[in-house]
């Protein structure tokens, strides 16, 4: 009997434990920004600087048949990544604008960590 409650209180403490709960944060639904892993990235005050910068290198746009959301991976061939200036952070991503969408990808996997639009 003192097992089955020692159980049921480690398994209440699991489900209710904070660390539970964080390990949701970091996606938002919707139009905000959202991304996907915690590692360097574009700074909330920084990113109407990062759009302007690129409206003015006219980079091209591309389309994809798919939604551009967070965690999407972008196809293999006929898109074009771009590296991130320094003066908008020390990040490992590129950028591309796909469907309109201004958006970081990280360069390996080419998954999107983040829709700046």
């Amino acid at each position: 009997m003192r097992n089955r409650i020692l159980a049921l209180a480690a398994l209440a403490a699991a489900i209710g434990s904070p660390v539970a709960a964080q390990a949701q944060t970091g996606i938002t639904v919707g139009r905000a920004p959202a991304v996907v892993d915690s590692g360097p990235t574009i700074t909330v005050e920084q990113r109407p600087a990062f759009r302007e910068y690129v409206v003015e290198q006219r980079v091209p746009a591309f389309s994809i048949p798919d939604r551009v959301v967070v965690g999407a991976t972008l196809p293999e061939t006929g898109i074009t990544y771009y590296d991130v200036p320094q003066r908008f952070g020390a990040t490992t991503y590129r950028y591309t604008v796909v469907n309109g969408e201004t958006v970081l990808v990280e360069p390996r996997s080419r998954r999107i960590v983040e829709v700046m639009d």
